[in-house]
């Protein structure tokens, strides 16, 4: 046969198993609907297949080693029932979705984290609200609070940081300036009554919640803002008893604070001064206060309340691309509607952090508290130390 002939007859041999073999192949994969960036809202951002919804995932995971109090005689170490040191870990997560609606966006956070200590774990929800426009509901940072610190704050804090539930409404007039009107839970800003006669005084079941106000400005050279808050002081069924149902007061706050950027830094800074005033709402100025703290003082058959002042503030140095330094405090004077609980609260605390990659960070911190008590409470003058190393990434 020549080679002519083989060649036509495998090729009529392809041609006749061709229409079988092709029937066999694989159908070619529908197109993928491929995830989309979403660039309306900011960087990491992307849109929920099949929806409108941009969705930003996010984390943290912190490592701290802390070295508990070892001030003034009485400190953690010199008590074989208190640790002298802890090592923490704590995982973040974070969730921000964002739908455009003709009436404005419409978002929804979540901030979770879970905290392994001294073989303990506990889970918390920081934060979780719906905004829509100039609506919040949910848990969120409380209205009230303006600075909140620099330094990471990891054992003490000399300042209001409170997170907590409400329904608010912030009005947006321009140019920064903005009007914000709140509803908040009571119980969370509740500091406790005191007696030193009924030690089971304290406060009752919640009836009204915290009404919050505040008025601010934020532009490029800083932020500024005023604010005040009513407290309900309602006392349990004991204090009811023994004042024949007269023993309710409404307490109040009132502060002002600003913070002014400022650059000849490589990476700038800020500085950031507070002023609050408390009258039966002692949580508004620092919710870290010490254990004597109250919002109230049974005695005589009625409430008086507690009245408390303070001021703090602090201070934020870029000092390098990679490093920066924080330093705050804050003075507090505290009268307790007996003289068994006044006392003076004196913060402070410093760090350097070290950022050698973007969301890493790594560095000591050092924080100091002085206590001055009345002569009628019976305690001595103390202060306490405490120290963290921190290593922190987020993502």
């Amino acid at each position: 046969m020549t080679r002519l002939a083989v060649l036509g007859a495998i090729a009529g041999l392809a041609a006749a198993v061709s229409p079988a073999l092709s029937a066999d192949l694989p159908v070619a994969p529908e197109p993928v609907d491929y995830v989309r960036i979403c660039d309306a809202y900011g960087a990491r951002l992307y849109y929920i297949p099949g929806s409108e919804t941009c969705l930003r995932a996010g984390g943290r995971v912190r490592a701290d080693y802390r070295i508990r109090n070892f001030g003034e005689d009485q400190n953690a170490w010199g008590d074989r029932n208190t640790d002298g040191y802890q090592f923490r870990a704590r995982g973040y997560l974070y969730l921000d979705a964002r739908t455009a609606t003709q009436y404005g966006t419409l978002r929804t956070f979540i901030e979770m984290y879970m905290t392994s200590q001294s073989g303990a774990d506990t889970s918390t929800l920081e934060k979780a609200f719906i905004q829509w426009g100039g609506l919040l509901a949910g848990r969120d940072q409380s209205n009230f609070d303006f600075f909140t610190g620099y330094a990471f704050g990891a054992q003490t804090a000399g300042y209001s940081d409170q997170k907590i539930n409400q329904v608010a409404y912030t009005a947006a007039f321009g140019d920064g300036f903005y009007a914000t009107l709140a509803v908040e839970d009571r119980s969370e800003r509740d500091a406790g009554i005191g007696s030193t006669l009924f030690p089971s005084i304290g406060y009752g079941a919640t009836r009204i919640p915290d009404f919050v106000a505040a008025l601010g400005v934020s532009q490029g050279w800083g932020q500024a803002q005023v604010m005040g808050a009513t407290h309900q002081i309602y006392t349990n069924s004991t204090a009811n008893s023994l004042s024949n149902g007269s023993e309710d007061e409404f307490g109040w706050a009132i502060g002002a604070g600003v913070e002014v950027n400022f650059g000849g830094l490589a990476q700038g800074g800020s500085v950031a001064l507070q002023g609050v005033y408390t009258d039966g709402a002692s949580l508004y100025a620092n919710n870290d206060f010490d254990g004597r703290i109250t919002d109230a003082v049974f005695i005589n058959g009625g409430v008086n309340t507690t009245k408390t002042w303070g001021i703090l503030g602090g201070v934020n140095l870029g000092l390098t691309p990679t490093i920066q330094a924080n330093v705050e405090g804050g003075y507090f004077k505290v009268d307790g509607g007996a003289s068994a609980y006044d006392f003076t609260q004196i913060d402070a605390s410093a760090n350097v952090v070290w950022e050698p990659i973007s969301g890493l960070e790594i560095g000591p911190e050092l924080q100091y508290r002085d206590l001055d008590y009345s002569a009628a409470s019976g305690l001595s003058d103390t202060y306490e130390l405490y120290g963290t190393f921190r290593i922190q990434r987020t993502f």
